[in-house]
Formats: C-alpha cells, sequence, structure tokens
C-alpha cells in the first residue's frame, strides 16, 4: 500500500506565561478533514523530533499499516539552549510558566482551530532529556487535560522523584518511559555531567506501584537520537494503537 502524506504547516502564538512568541511546527494526517476529530502528540524539543526524529514520515508509515490512529503533531521548539534549561528544567526558572503555556495557551489554541478530540486520554506530550521531562511534570500537575506521556530518556533529579511519589495517580493516565543502558555519564547542555540511568530506574519502581498504565524498557544505546528515533515506532504504537 503506498505511504499517503500529511501536510506540514508553520505558524507563530504569542504567549502572555512566557512574554514571548512561540514558534509552533504542526503535522496533519492525510485526509485530514475538518469534519473529523484527531487526538493531538505535543512535542517539546519539537524541531527534533520533526528533524532528527522523523515523526511525520514515521507516523505516516504506521497509519498506512493501521498500526497508529490519526493524529495531530505539534513540535514546540525552544528559541536557544539556555532558554531550554530555563523553560525544561524541572527548577528552571521558566519552568512553571512553560507548564501555564502548555495547558492555558497552546491546548486552547489547538481546540480552536483544530478539530480535536477533547480528553485528557486524547492529548500525548512528548519529549527527549529535559523536554521528557517538563512533559512528564505536566501532565502530573494537569492530568484533567493531558492524559498520555511519551518520555525518551528524561532528567530525573529528586524533584522529579518527589513530584512522581507524592502524585495521585489513576488508571486513566498512561505513560510511556525509555531509558538508554550507556546513559550512565551524560554530558549536559550545561556542561556538567550526570547519571541518567540510575535515577530513570528509580523513577521507574516508582511508576510500576501506581494504577497508571505504564510501559518501561532499557534499550542498549546512549543519549542521542540514533536510538530515540528507531524508539519511535514502538512509543507511537504503545501510546496511538489503531
Amino acid at each position: 500500500m503506498a505511504t499517503l502524506h500529511g501536510t506540514l504547516e508553520d505558524t507563530v502564538i504569542h504567549s502572555s506565561n512566557l512574554n514571548d512568541d512561540v514558534p509552533l511546527l504542526l503535522y496533519l494526517p492525510p485526509n485530514y478533514t475538518p469534519l473529523s476529530s484527531y487526538d493531538v502528540l505535543i512535542c517539546q524539543d519539537g524541531k527534533d523530533y520533526f528533524q532528527l526524529g522523523r515523526i511525520p514520515r514515521q507516523m505516516e508509515k504506521l497509519m498506512a499499516d493501521y498500526d497508529v490512529r490519526e493524529t495531530i503533531i505539534v513540535g514546540v521548539p525552544y528559541p536557544s539552549v539556555p532558554e531550554r534549561r530555563e523553560r525544561y528544567h524541572p527548577e528552571g526558572k521558566r519552568s512553571e510558566a512553560y507548564r501555564r503555556f502548555l495547558a492555558f495557551e497552546l491546548l486552547p489554541y489547538l481546540d480552536e482551530h483544530y478539530p480535536t478530540h477533547p480528553l485528557p486520554s486524547a492529548r500525548t506530550l512528548a519529549g527527549d532529556s529535559l523536554a521528557g521531562t517538563i512533559s512528564f511534570l505536566t501532565v502530573l500537575e494537569y492530568p484533567t487535560l493531558f492524559g498520555q506521556v511519551i518520555m525518551h530518556s528524561p532528567y530525573v533529579d529528586q524533584h522529579v522523584l518527589n513530584a512522581a511519589k507524592n502524585h495521585s495517580y489513576t488508571n486513566s493516565l498512561s505513560i510511556y518511559h525509555v531509558i538508554g543502558s550507556e546513559e550512565t555519564v551524560v554530558q549536559m547542555t550545561n556542561g556538567e555531567e550526570a547519571d541518567f540511568l540510575t535515577p530513570n530506574q528509580e523513577l521507574s519502581h516508582i511508576l510500576k506501584a501506581t494504577p497508571a498504565t505504564y510501559s518501561f524498557r532499557v534499550f542498549e544505546g546512549n543519549h542521542t537520537w540514533t536510538y530515540w528515533q528507531k524508539d519511535l515506532p514502538h512509543a507511537l504504537k504503545t501510546m496511538l494503537p489503531f
């Protein structure tokens, strides 16, 4: 069966919470129509998911094989490396503002301009490294808005572990979580090195004990898109099954 191609769009919305204009990358699936309704997948580190992860083309192949349901994909790029850390790090100065942006500005914009399913289970946040961290924290903070999260090798510190321990989970929350076996020494953007594997395993022990639907895997590889790109089809089939 020939793979049909969707439509790529880009736009900019203003965020009062961030006091900044935020560019968006949008992918509309093949046969998109405003008369239907769609799941939404919002990717932090959006440019990386679109370019390095090749998520539009990967989704198209999966949709053509009826492995995943039709989904609108939204990529939210970061403006600079320092600003990325301020927005995504659990203790970043603009982390709370970024979470409010996702919940109270981006989501209403998407619901107004696109035919989206108005259910938490139809709204998935995704991210790699710190982008996975902020996606996870946003889902915990706003469980009535976002019901699913995909985490590729998230940064996990005590703040994240405490948030995971103190959350009141329900079986309506779905979490996909992977970490690489070689992620014991990861060079972070601030120049520091950190062990990602051990705290991610600790996080997995916490999440396995909750009623949430939880998928966890340690892949053979390191903290790069070489491995996250390969994992994307499995993540999408797990979280967005047809």
